[in-house]
């Protein structure tokens, strides 16, 4: 993919919603919310300090992560719907549950 977000931006797929509830039932199209849970595609260089001092991005391109209902702008890239949004609209990072074990 050819772009990189600036700043602290990160750029995000959305992670597609399960077409079946617990209980087996179908869920439309139509009654389907957006999903607030997506994958990092890629992530600007990080902010910068008063003083020029650049803060590191606590996001990495591959992590889950989970972030508000409103967050992003929706963007089409390479065919693609994205949302680009600051790190600090990011929630948080969905970790695997083998490695929470482990650790």
């Amino acid at each position: 993919m050819a772009f990189k977000p600036l700043h602290d931006r990160v750029l995000v797929k959305r992670v597609e919603s399960e077409e079946k509830t617990a209980g087996g039932l179908i869920i439309p199209d139509s009654a389907k919310e957006k999903p607030a849970e997506g994958e990092v595609v890629a992530v600007g260089e990080g902010a910068r300090k008063d003083n020029g001092e650049l803060i590191e991005m606590a996001v990495k391109a591959g992590d889950k992560v989970l972030f508000g209902k409103w967050s992003g702008t929706e963007v089409t890239i390479d065919g693609q719907e994205l949302l680009i949004m600051k790190e600090s609209d990011i929630l948080g990072i969905i970790t695997d549950g083998a490695a929470a074990k482990a650790a």
